[in-house]
């Protein structure tokens, strides 16, 4: 039997392996700290979920519109417009079954066989695969610690070729939580706009920064980005909303309107009630936000220093999301070596860095408790004696 060849390239998600592997052996009754998982362990606020229960009880279990319910849109609208400094119309905004789905149609709609696609290293694993999907060809800048593991304009520069169709920016970044500044996002919009190539900003975890870090949305910076920025967002990361599936983008009307075109064909609208909970979540109280921002601040620093002090990793303080990317090189391992072992020897489970474009690393995710943390950090510093 042939599948298609595009698909036949593709590597299964490491990530979710991982988390799958360390549910699997807690099950089993093994004890495991797991820093797998890319989700908040905080439950969805109360109002939230009080929203889409009220929705149910409504009737609200029809299909809408591809694109999502009108007052869905206009609130996302004005949170453009209080949040980011960015003006879009309802129109141009497209609801979707999560931001990764926003994402592979962001790069579906502007992507010609052949084209392609610049990626800063380290990557969230997803992009690379959603590029081939669609027909592209990921082209990967890898970037220096040194450099907080941020893309330079002069290295996306040097990357671009006459095929060169669309950068990707996440900022604040998976897997290493890189936040760019506003003068480093306006030379790599100078740089795209000279040549015309879109820009796809993915912006999922804005509310999670720290340390007076800014988030700044490229769109915002001049006509020209804005002109060709498609910038994706959603409720995931920063409401706890893993599991409803939305997510949204927004982008100059041509291209909404081929995405909304293209949704409406591959899977009609996102979950109708869903849509409600997310409703109350960006028009309610943000209180829930700050106060989940704050415990994840507590745990990004004990991490960050604990990890730092155990000889032989390095790693560059984050600035938001919620990751540690550490750097493991010096104990002559690869890093699915390195998770391997430390998984069957110390009943740690974190995700191998070669999934991220970067083989000298891991990733730790502090979106679990700092009993866990603390817990998973002592076995770590014993394996890494023991190596």
């Amino acid at each position: 039997m042939e599948i298609a060849s595009r698909l036949a390239e593709l590597t299964p998600s490491l990530t979710l392996a991982i988390d799958s592997k360390a549910k699997a052996l807690k099950a089993e009754g093994v004890d495991v700290c797991g820093f797998g998982a890319g989700e908040p362990d905080m439950d969805t606020p109360e109002h939230i979920k009080a929203a889409a229960i009220d929705a149910l009880q409504k009737g609200h279990t029809k299909y809408t519109p591809s694109s999502g319910i009108p007052e869905l849109r206009q609130a996302i609208s004005k949170k453009f417009a209080a949040d980011n400094k960015l003006t879009y119309k309802p129109s141009q905004i497209i609801v979707s079954n999560g931001a990764k789905q926003s994402c592979f149609n962001a790069i579906a709609a502007v992507l010609n066989p052949g084209d392609e696609v610049i990626i800063p290293a380290p990557f969230w694993l997803s992009y690379p695969e959603m590029v081939r999907i669609a027909g592209g060809v990921p082209v990967i800048v890898n970037t220096k610690e040194e450099n907080g593991w941020k893309m330079t304009a002069e290295e996306f520069e040097n990357a671009m070729t006459p095929c060169t169709k669309m950068v990707i920016i996440n900022s604040p970044g998976n897997p290493t939580g890189a936040v760019y500044s506003r003068e480093e996002l306006r030379k790599i919009s100078e740089v795209a706009a000279e040549e015309d190539i879109y820009i796809l900003s993915d912006e999922i975890y804005e509310k999670l920064t720290y340390d007076g870090a800014e988030h700044v949305s490229i769109a915002s910076l001049t006509p020209e980005a804005y002109d060709l920025t498609i910038t994706v967002n959603g409720f995931s990361k920063a409401y706890a909303m893993t599991g409803w599936r939305i997510g949204y983008l927004a982008a100059p009307e041509p291209i909404a309107k081929a995405i909304d075109s293209m949704q409406s064909h591959m899977t009609s609208n996102p979950c109708s009630f869903a849509q409600y909970g997310a409703l109350a979540a960006i028009t309610g109280d943000q209180q829930c936000v700050t106060d989940m921002r704050e415990e994840f601040d507590v745990r990004r620093q004990y991490m960050f220093e604990r990890l730092t002090s155990i000889s032989g990793i390095t790693a560059v303080k984050p600035l938001g999301a919620f990751y540690v990317l550490a750097n493991i090189s010096s104990f002559g391992l690869k890093s699915q070596n390195f998770s391997d072992r430390l998984l069957s020897k110390g009943n740690v489970a974190l995700v191998p860095g070669v999934a991220f474009g970067d083989d000298r690393t891991v990733r730790l995710s502090y979106a679990t408790s700092l009993d866990i943390i603390k817990t998973g950090l002592d076995r770590i510093e014993e394996f890494c004696k023991s190596v």
